[in-house]
Parts: structure tokens; C-alpha cells; sequence
């Protein structure tokens, strides 16, 4: 790649970064005001979970609503993305305008995570046709982007702690958004897109027919278990603790806390996604999940304890949670025939969340029998699984084909 080229690359690379950065900041803009809204509105934990959850369904049902119709393939990328972002942006900032307990506004979260079917993956296959063997760290670059992204909204919240109203918080990621579906006309291609075949449901049973594959896919659930119960929660947790510490301030740092325990992970997805395509695939998720998975166990040992220890583990956390993410998918990008990897993508992608939706409701009921020092330790199963399946995928032949041969 010629010096013209590489700036080119990487020009691009890094405007889109920034463009989902700013439109999936609307994935958590209303879980970030939830202590507000339980404060103000008597918001119930089951409502609480719902404004996690009904994203993560609506994603998943918009993945496959898109990939049954081919509309990644149909649309060119860049509609596509613009489109999602200002549909999303107005359903988010329409929530200012509701009641916080109707169910209303749980469905425009839903219709929120619809349309961000047309902003992650669309984000994802953008990138795709940049890389030249750096696929790990492309890929690990988007996943970071997703997760500043989603801790910026708790940035934005303490808005509101200088006496300005929680709606504002809506406002501004629901305006970011819009800058982001103007953005993306600025961003270049790498290579033409191929047109995937039609959509068959069939062909999802490869995921499971495929050893390799298969593999893959138990670690990356096994990730999901963990990953998105932990943001939705994450920073009740610290304002709880922080509360019964007898910390000053509690609100005011325990967003600080929870934007630096999310935000962390862009760096650790984007460091393991450079170790990756050197050191292999399997080894980074691995030594992810099990350094996560410890986490869970131990973090709520220091709940009501010195906020300074609490905020280091769950800054080791934070990077460790989302530092495998992108390598799961650079899997089975890696594993999977070139024209089935749209179809197992989503396939992958939606049974994750799918999972992810059951952690997110469970907590609450975590709360209620074991409390804080323990709610989050059963998110540890999730990584150890997973833990297992990448070991046994290392040891299978078909391994070699990842992170260039480094397995």
C-alpha cells in the first residue's frame, strides 16, 4: 500500500471510529439517567432493566430483519448508516416528551436498537474493506468505538449534576448522533463490497455444523453473558457503594466511575486487537476472560469499601470485558466461507445479545436474594465457559487460519 494509500486508510478508519462513537452513544443515553430518573420518578428495577434490554432486543430483531431482506447488500453502506443514525436520534430524544415509567419509551428504545442494526455491523463491514492482514486491529479499532461510545452518555449525565435537567442527556447524544449521519459521507472505502446471497435460515446451522466455528461462537456467548449486564448495572453499582462508603459527591463520581469503567475498554480493544494479529486470537481471548471473569467474583467483595480499590478493579474490568470482543468476530470472519460471513455474523451477533438480555434481567433479582456483594459474581460463568471453548478451538488444526496462522 502506497504512503497515498495508507493516509487514505486510515484517514477513513479513524473518521468512522469517530462516527460510532457518536452515534452509539445513544445505546446507553437512558440507562445513564436511571438514579435520576429512580429518584424523581420511582422508576422500578424491572423498568430500570428494560431501558438495557429493550435495545439490545430491538438490535437483535433489526440484524435480522436486515439480514433476511439483504438490506446491507441492497442499500449502499453509507445511506444505510446516515438513515439509521437520524431514525435513532429522533426516537431517543422523543423519550424527553414521555412519561419515564410508560411503556412507551420502553419502545422507543426498542426502536432505538432496531436501528442500530444499521450502524454497528453497517460500521463493522465499512472497516472490513481496509484491511490488509491488521484485521484484528481494525475490527478491535470499531469495537472501541462502540464502547466509548457507550460510556460517553455518563459523561454527558453529569450535565445534570450542575443543575441542568437529566433530559439534556438525551439531547446531546441524540445530537451527536445527527453529527455522525453527516459525517459518514466523508468516509471512503477500501474496496468494493460483494453482494452476499440471499438470506437463507438454513445456512445458520453451519454455525453449528462447524467445529471451529462453533467454538468461536460458545466463547463470544460466553463474553456476552458477562459483557452487557455489567455496563447496564455497573454504575448503579458504584453510586450504591459510594453512598453507603459515605462518600461525598457519590453521584458526581460514581459517573465519573462509570464512563472510566466502560471507556476503558476502547483501549483494551484496541491493544488486544493489535496483540491479536501478532500473538493469536485464542491467547488474547483466553487470558481476557479469565482476568473478567475474576473480576466479577472479587468486585463485590469491595462493595461499601474504599472507593480508590473499588475504581482500580473496575477499571482492570473495564479493559479486560471488552478486550476479546472484537476477536470473536474477527473469528469467524477468519473461519467462515467468504459468502457466508454476513449470515454468520448475525447469527453470532444476534444470539449474543440474546443472551445478554437474560443478565440484564437477572441482576435485579441477584440484588434481591444475595445483594451487591455478590450480584455479579454468577456473570463469571459466562467468561470460564468460554474460557474452555477457546482452549479447545487453539488445539483444533482449523486454528491455524486465525490471526495469521498465530492461532
Amino acid at each position: 500500500m502506497t504512503g497515498r494509500a495508507a493516509a487514505q486508510k486510515w484517514r477513513s478508519v479513524t473518521l468512522l471510529a469517530i462516527c460510532q462513537v457518536m452515534a452509539l452513544s445513544l445505546w446507553f443515553s437512558a440507562t445513564a439517567v436511571i438514579p435520576e430518573l429512580k429518584s424523581e420518578y420511582g422508576l422500578s428495577d424491572l423498568q430500570a432493566s428494560f431501558f438495557s434490554s429493550a435495545v439490545a432486543i430491538g438490535f437483535v430483531c433489526g440484524t435480522l430483519i436486515s439480514a433476511f431482506l439483504g438490506l446491507a447488500d441492497r442499500i449502499p453502506p453509507k445511506t444505510f448508516f446516515a438513515a439509521a443514525t437520524i431514525i435513532a436520534a429522533i426516537a431517543n430524544a422523543s423519550i424527553i416528551f414521555s412519561d419515564p415509567t410508560s411503556s412507551f419509551v420502553i419502545f422507543l428504545r426498542f426502536l432505538t436498537g432496531v436501528c442500530m442494526a444499521g450502524i454497528y455491523p453497517i460500521g463493522m463491514k465499512m472497516v472490513s474493506t481496509w484491511a490488509r492482514r491488521d484485521t484484528g486491529l481494525l475490527v478491535g479499532l470499531l469495537v472501541g468505538a462502540l464502547t466509548i461510545g457507550s460510556a460517553f452518555p455518563h459523561i454527558l449525565n453529569l450535565l445534570d449534576l450542575s443543575g441542568i435537567d437529566w433530559q439534556l442527556t438525551l439531547i446531546a447524544s441524540s445530537l451527536l448522533a445527527v453529527g455522525a449521519s453527516a459525517l459518514i459521507i466523508l468516509v471512503s472505502l477500501g474496496s468494493d463490497i460483494p453482494k452476499a446471497p440471499p438470506f437463507d435460515p438454513s445456512s445458520a446451522l453451519y454455525a453449528w455444523r462447524y467445529k471451529p466455528l462453533r467454538l468461536a461462537n460458545f466463547g463470544y456467548f460466553g463474553h456476552m453473558w458477562e459483557l452487557y449486564a455489567m455496563w447496564a448495572w455497573i454504575g448503579l453499582f458504584l453510586f450504591e457503594s459510594f453512598r453507603i462508603s459515605g462518600l461525598e459527591n457519590d453521584r458526581l463520581y460514581a459517573n465519573l466511575g462509570t464512563f472510566a469503567t466502560i471507556a476503558v475498554g476502547g483501549l483494551g480493544s484496541l491493544i488486544a486487537g493489535i496483540a491479536a494479529d501478532r500473538v493469536g486470537r485464542t491467547t488474547v481471548t483466553i487470558l481476557a476472560m479469565a482476568v473478567s471473569g475474576t473480576c466479577a467474583v472479587l468486585v463485590g467483595f469491595l462493595f461499601g469499601s474504599s472507593p480508590a480499590l473499588l475504581i482500580a478493579l473496575c477499571l482492570i474490568w473495564g479493559v479486560s470485558i471488552v478486550a476479546d470482543s472484537a476477536q470473536f468476530s474477527t473469528c469467524v470472519i477468519e473461519l467462515s466461507p467468504k459468502n457466508m460471513i454476513g449470515t454468520m455474523l448475525t447469527i453470532q451477533t444476534s444470539i449474543g445479545f440474546l443472551i445478554s438480555l437474560t443478565t440484564i434481567h437477572l441482576i435485579p433479582v441477584f440484588i434481591d436474594f444475595v445483594g451487591w456483594h455478590y450480584a455479579f459474581a454468577p456473570l463469571a460463568v459466562g467468561p470460564f465457559l468460554g474460557v474452555i471453548a477457546m482452549m479447545k478451538l487453539r488445539h483444533l488444526p482449523e486454528a491455524t487460519s486465525l490471526a495469521n496462522g498465530h492461532r
